[in-house]
This record gives structure tokens, sequence and C-alpha cells, in this order.
């Protein structure tokens, strides 16, 4: 999702030598295409958006898995890139990354001086090496590689897995579901008191290429709106949005993860950075791009 994104964003400032590869066409756990990938194509700036990612039920079911790709995807691409030559590299962490009962909104000060939430620790671990890898890098070979720490992504090219999504796709995939199968109800993970942030792929790729561009970025910075809803709040937004008229029913018995999740984005904003796209509009559109990649066949469910 963010790789498309940024990818219509190169595009669309006219970046014309634009080097990337699907998952199908390089494994990025497999360090020896890797290297050789660096070596052929020597690029020089690195946009590292790769990860296995998903909701609460993957990253607890499947922790092996999420601690050994993320790794694997790190420590690969920031070396491969380093030997090759490449002088800057932009890496992608996580705001779950941060102390589950972090201050907030959640500096980038906070990383590291708190437990983290349990059920999404083993990604958080990998990504914490990921970023911290770049910093190591920086300060020690003097290249420009450094991190960003968005908050909960949504936007075009979603996955939208019926139990490996984010809670946004889940609950636009729910939502139309019932909808269209005339449901009398939907039922949610949680009791909905959790708050979360959430920001469009858009502007997530927009704020990285304008961190791409500045010759001193900061070795780490959250990029976020700095506004949070319940996730009662946005289940509610999203199933106006989406037409279900039904009720929603909440499941206490559901893990709810982090209680609160929203970051301080000052640090981006004094360097001249703001979001645009507003939670509503920015739903509506992922819906409407929901169905159309429903209707083309395209749409995500890995």
């Amino acid at each position: 999702m963010v790789g498309a994104a940024m990818m219509r964003k190169l595009v669309a400032m006219g970046c014309n030598n634009i080097v990337h590869r699907s998952r199908d066409q390089l494994d990025l756990c497999n360090q020896a295409a890797v290297f050789d990938f660096f070596d052929m194509e020597k690029p020089d700036v690195v946009f590292l958006a790769a990860a296995k990612v998903g909701g609460i039920y993957a990253n607890t079911t499947y922790p092996a898995q999420f601690i050994y790709e993320n790794l694997a995807i790190a420590t690969n691409c920031i070396h491969g890139a380093y030997r090759a030559g490449c002088p800057r590299l932009l890496y992608l962490g996580s705001s779950c990354i941060y102390p589950k009962f972090a201050p907030q909104p959640m500096p980038e000060t906070c990383l590291l001086s708190g437990p983290l939430e349990e059920t999404n620790q083993a990604y958080s671990v990998a990504k914490i090496a990921g970023l911290k890898m770049c910093e190591y890098y920086r300060q020690q070979f003097g290249v420009v590689y450094h991190s960003v720490i968005p908050t909960n992504l949504y936007g075009p090219g979603d996955n939208y897995h019926p139990e490996n999504s984010h809670v946004l796709p889940a609950l636009i995939r729910k939502f139309h579901l019932a909808k269209i199968q005339d449901h009398d109800s939907v039922v949610i993970w949680g009791t909905g008191k959790p708050r979360r942030e959430l920001l469009h792929v858009d502007d997530m790729a927009d704020a990285l290429f304008h961190l791409a561009t500045l010759d001193d970025p900061p070795n780490l910075v959250n990029v976020g709106t700095g506004i949070d809803v319940t996730i009662t709040e946005l289940a509610e937004m999203t199933a106006k949005i989406v037409g279900f008229e039904g009720q929603l029913e909440f499941d206490p018995t559901r893990p709810d993860g982090t209680p609160v999740k929203r970051t301080d984005i000052r640090r981006i904003q004094e360097t001249g950075w703001n979001p645009k796209i507003e939670l509503q509009e920015g739903i509506r559109q992922t819906y409407q791009a929901f169905l159309q990649e429903t209707e083309s066949n395209l749409i995500r469910e890995k």
C-alpha cells in the first residue's frame, strides 16, 4: 500500500528513474538476492516500505514470522544498500514500537522508555532494530539513513484479509458484506474504547518525499495527524460511509490492544510538513477504492 502510494507520488513529481520490485520479483528475506539487486541497480535513494504487517490477530498468531521476516527485511536491505554505496535510505517503522503506556501524544523521545504492547511485541522489536540500524549506520558511516514512525495507515491498496487486516480495512469489509447480505448487526473486536490515529497513505507518501528532500533530516520522526478517535467513533463513521444501517456489537472478550496511540507530530511540522486529507474524506476515498479493487478482482487478502 505504501509502496504504491510512493510510486504515485514520485511519478507525479516527475521522477523518471524509479527502481522497484514486487514481492513476487524479489524476496527481501533472501540476503544474496537482495545484495545482488543493490549491486546491480545502485540506487541513489531507497524508500524501505516493505514489511510483514497485520492486526492483533495476525501479530499474536504468527509472532515468529513477524519477528523473522521484519528483521530479515531490515538487515538485508539496509546493509545491502550501504555495501552498494547508496548514500540515502528512508526506513518505515511503526507507532506500535512505542511503550504500551507511553505519554500522549507520543514524542519520539519516549522510544525504549517502557514495556511494549504484548500483542505486537515481535513486530515492534524487529522494527526498533531496523530504525536503530539506520541511526547507527548514519553515526558510524556518515550515510543519511533515517526513519519515520507512521501512525496507523489506510487507503487504496490496503489489505482486507478477514482475520489479518488492520482495524479500518477490517471495518470496511465487515460493513460492506453486512450491507450487501442484509445483516442486522456487525460484531467488532474489543470494547470500542481504545483510541487510534489514522493517516491516509497519500499523506504518508507526501511526507516521505518531503523528508527525502531535506539536507539534514531527523534520525527519527513521527508522521501522523496528531488527532485520534475511539474505535467506536471510527466504526460509526465507517458504517455511515459504507451505508450499513444495522447495529454495532462490541465483543469485550477480544483484545483491545494499546489503549491510546496518538503521535506528537511537532518534529515533522517544524520541517514544514502537515497532513492534508481529513479522516472522513479519506475513508470515503478508501471505500470507493475498495469497491473498484473488488470489481476488478484486485482486492488484497493476504
